[in-house]
């Protein structure tokens, strides 16, 4: 469990939400990704279509991607739990458009052009970040006894982590870890940037 922030006074819990995602192996050499999003109030609310009492879900979803080696996407299952209104499962069914797409660069681009907006749900949506994360933390360091050969596991590995690179500034691709990991790609340093 993570340690709290230091409790300030002068303040009262109104609405927390919790997202949890984990990685598996499954026996068939595939993989299974699993998020939650789950929010909950302090205080009784009405939304339109239901009363929510105190501490009870107003959201509680999630999503399982299902992928193979390469980091594609081979199946994705919507589960919800607790809704708010009753027409936010119409568009569980438009999740299995991400079938297919590859975790990598330009995925968060392609999953707003599939289910953003009014083609998805805000928050399943939004869940498809940490997970895309969660992805590449469970891959990038899969443990060797999961895997039967060390070239593929080394592939694994390296899809995952490929990934990385110009996602922050850690990994930027001029930056000192890149050129260590990766000199075949690395980039030349960028100019700093100064005012004109």
């Amino acid at each position: 469990m993570l340690e709290s922030m230091p409790e300030r006074p002068g303040r009262r819990l109104l609405h927390t939400r919790r997202v949890d995602c984990t990685g598996y192996v499954r026996e068939d050499d595939l993989f299974e990704f699993e998020g939650w999003l789950l929010d909950t109030k302090t205080h009784d609310i009405q939304l339109s279509s239901k009363a929510v009492a105190a501490g009870e879900p107003v959201h509680d979803l999630g999503l399982r991607l299902t992928l193979d080696r390469g980091l594609l996407i081979r199946a994705v299952e919507v589960l919800s739990r607790t809704v708010p209104n009753p027409a936010c499962t119409q568009v569980n069914a438009a999740y299995a458009g991400l079938v297919g797409l590859k975790i990598g660069p330009g995925f968060k681009r392609q999953v707003v052009e599939r289910v953003g907006g009014v083609r998805g749900c805000t928050h399943l949506t939004e869940l498809l970040g940490p997970l895309a994360t969660t992805v590449l933390q469970t891959l990038s360091l899969i443990p060797a006894e999961n895997d039967s050969s060390l070239e593929v596991q080394a592939r694994t590995r390296a899809e995952a982590q490929r990934w990385v690179i110009g996602t922050c500034h850690v990994y930027r691709p001029d930056g000192e870890l890149v050129r260590k990991l990766w000199p075949e790609i690395a980039s030349a340093p960028a100019p700093h940037a100064g005012a004109d």
